[in-house]
């Protein structure tokens, strides 16, 4: 819970700081943004190898749900990605390409879970 108060703090004083250089000087304000991503990015990344961790743990008790918790991870992964490089963008003021991030993570999203909508077709047919 600390650690979520810390990034909040980092995230608020960033955008104040970012605030304030944007009257006189913009591209300040987004290189002071674009930085403050990068370090709550980062330790976001920590947390992922937590995640890691459990899912580890996870796959003990799941015999054979290596592909599913795999999908899983990489859907997770597209969507904070785009979401990532989609925010820096809109903050930057480039909108369009942003909505067009935020488009092809979805695509991806959707194409990455395929396999296991397959998988699910299969056993309601092997059911039948």
């Amino acid at each position: 819970m600390t650690e979520i108060v810390k990034v909040g703090i980092l995230g608020v004083t960033g955008v104040l700081l970012a605030a304030q250089f944007k009257g006189q000087k913009p591209e300040y304000g987004v290189y002071i943004g674009v930085g403050i991503s990068v370090l709550i990015f980062c330790f976001c990344l920590r947390q992922v190898e937590a995640v890691m961790g459990q899912m580890s743990r996870i796959k003990l008790y799941l015999e054979g749900a290596d592909g599913y918790l795999s999908t899983l991870l990489k859907v997770i992964g597209i969507t904070y990605v785009c979401e990532f490089s989609a925010g820096i963008c809109k903050d930057g003021g480039f909108g369009a390409v942003a909505d067009q991030i935020e488009i092809l993570g979805k695509l991806s999203v959707m194409f990455a879970g395929l396999p296991i909508l397959f998988a699910v077709i299969e056993q309601i047919q092997g059911l039948m």
